[in-house]
């Protein structure tokens, strides 16, 4: 459980939202379009989790978020296929087009207008992958109703609040 924890206290959530722009503003976009060029070496138009995945670590340079792989694997199945990509798309060139007709893209990678969502979902599933890491003490990827009643504190430090937190389940209540 501790390597998730290390992960957020060596990456503040500061320090994470300025390496990652997924944010609305003239900047962040220009900041997007930019990265989103490094991340497509190749100039396809669209992101496979491999170039995701070697992105953080070479681009952004977020060995913390590198580390942390199921993160990066819901916050890449959240954001493909939000925006479909078929054969008439305006994002992809003709070749690419040609390559592709028929099927539908978007099913397997994440699109230019895709980016800032995995972006968005990147920071997010980073944050939620390092508190669900302290909570597991176990370290078997489960939350068992001890766990979970020892973690309400950090549960509610951290944002997640609820009218009902301690009323989820009856063993839960402390």
């Amino acid at each position: 459980a501790a390597k998730g924890v290390e992960a957020f206290e060596k990456m503040s959530i500061g320090a994470l939202a300025a390496k990652i722009p997924s944010g609305k503003s003239p900047e962040e976009k220009a900041r997007r379009d930019e990265l989103f060029k490094q991340f497509d070496p190749n100039g396809n138009g669209y992101l496979s989790l491999a170039e995701v995945d070697k992105g953080i670590r070479d681009i952004l340079g977020a060995q913390e978020i590198y580390d942390c792989k199921p993160a990066i694997i819901r916050a890449f199945n959240a954001a493909k296929g939000v925006h479909k990509v078929t054969n008439s798309s305006r994002f992809f060139s003709p070749a690419t087009l040609i390559r592709f007709q028929g099927t539908t893209v978007g099913d397997n990678y994440v699109t230019r207008s895709e980016f800032r969502l995995l972006l968005a979902y990147l920071k997010e599933y980073f944050k939620l992958y390092t508190i669900f890491d302290e909570i597991d003490t176990g370290d078997d990827r489960r939350v068992d109703s001890k766990e979970f009643a020892k973690a309400v504190p950090l549960l509610v430090h951290c944002s997640f609040r609820s009218r009902s937190l301690g009323q989820c389940h009856p063993s839960l209540c402390v």
